[in-house]
């Protein structure tokens, strides 16, 4: 930036980029952003920074390497990666290993078969159709249509066959909004969960799908989802992750603490295990989603509240998430299904997902934390999303109040 030596001045003709990374401001000059955001640049006073406005009253000089504008951006959706990550069999083999999943939607047809019977069914997002199968043994349903965008629907096919389903299931390749289908069906199925719920997207194939091919009174199951949060310990990992550095084999590495904290602590940490005791609090639910009303729009922003009065002293290292589905009951008189992915169930492939705090607090039984949480899908990055925690924690013992915010971008890739 030595060519730069004044602030230039903001340009009509500006012109919009995305952000392919993260950058962090470095200097009072420069503009920190999060992948996916849209800046404006006004000058390029040199071939390597940039001036650039992200909101009205945020400018600066921003790296031109983390830039490149929206017509250049290869697949947003990243769908060669994420399709093809479901056309070997390593995710298949976990999905159907874990029976808590598994079982609950087979739980589902031979709860409602009589229901079923007859009737005309999407499967969407089939994988190797083992749910299709479900529905054409034990329900005896008028037709399936098995619909999977994966390389996998080859052997989904061949699946089909082998278990003498052909003249029932009928597999489709494509996506949601892509491929046709000869009829309105009954019932629209689909295992579309990610982490926290929402990570990939996938349910947003399900709305369009939904809108497409549900007749008037159909089902969908799952119909409803909940999202559910609890602050918690996490001696394990902090120690792994920060208090390592202290005094490794006996030299001083306490200078790469604030690099490690950057590093594992910026994003959640996927697939954690949250043993029931390092809850602090009773866990609280803070999204609900009704599967027959929620939009594509809603997915853009959502926003919970949360309250927890602590029951457990301990140390709060961060926020722990989970999600749960609803099935409803068709039958008279029948009971619903519900798949709970939470640390008080059986394990499921999901686990939970731990977001952590720059630094531990230390808190004690009759405070409280209380604040929201709020899921941004990323307005480039489709199947990706930012998530951001305010919050106040009081201590009715000091009358003190702490004010914090905490945001994370959820980006696997």
């Amino acid at each position: 930036m030595e060519e730069a030596e004044k602030e230039p001045k903001k340009d009509a003709s500006a012109e919009e980029f995305v952000a392919l990374s993260d950058f962090t401001a470095s200097g009072s000059d420069q503009l920190s952003f999060l992948c996916g955001d849209r800046l404006l640049v006004h000058a390029r006073p040199c071939e390597d920074w940039w001036w650039a406005e992200l909101r009205e009253d945020m400018v600066g000089y921003v790296p031109a390497s983390h830039l490149e504008q929206e017509e250049d951006l290869e697949d947003p959706w990243q769908d060669v990666e994420y399709f093809g990550s479901y056309g070997n069999l390593k995710l298949h083999l976990e999905m159907l290993s874990d029976r808590s999943r598994t079982e609950a939607y087979r739980q589902v047809v031979l709860n409602n078969r009589d229901f079923l019977r007859d009737k005309v069914v999407m499967d969407l997002g089939c994988g190797t159709g083992i749910i299709s199968l479900f529905c054409a043994q034990l329900a005896q349903t008028a037709k399936v249509y098995a619909v999977e965008a994966s390389p996998i629907v080859e052997y989904t096919r061949r699946l089909v066959r082998q278990n003498d389903c052909e003249d029932v299931v009928c597999v489709l390749q494509g996506r949601a909004e892509q491929v046709q289908l000869p009829q309105r069906v009954d019932v629209l199925l689909s295992e579309w969960m990610g982490n926290c719920l929402l990570f990939e997207f996938m349910v947003e194939a399900v709305l369009l799908a939904r809108q497409r091919w549900l007749a008037e009174g159909g089902v969908m199951w799952p119909s409803s989802a909940a999202l559910l949060l609890v602050p918690c310990q996490a001696h394990s990992f902090y120690t792994e992750t920060m208090t390592f550095w202290e005094r490794p084999y006996g030299l001083d590495f306490s200078p790469l603490q604030p690099l490690a904290q950057q590093e594992f602590f910026s994003k959640p940490k996927f697939s954690h295990v949250l043993e029931p005791q390092d809850c602090l609090s009773t866990p609280s639910e803070v999204l609900f989603l009704n599967m027959y009303t929620l939009t594509v729009q809603d997915l853009e922003e959502m926003e919970g509240q949360f309250d927890f009065l602590v029951d457990t002293p301990g140390d709060f290292h961060g926020f722990c998430a989970w999600f749960t589905v609803g099935f409803e009951s068709l039958q008279p008189g029948g009971e619903a299904v519900q798949l709970d992915t939470g640390p008080f169930s059986e394990p499921t492939h999901w686990k939970q997902t731990l977001f952590m705090l720059d630094s531990p607090v230390s808190v004690h039984q009759g405070e409280s934390i209380r604040g929201s949480i709020v899921l941004r899908r990323n307005p480039t990055w489709r199947r990706h999303l930012s998530i951001t925690f305010d919050w106040v924690h009081y201590s009715p013992s000091e009358n003190q109040y702490k004010v914090s915010s905490s945001p994370y971008l959820y980006w696997r890739y």
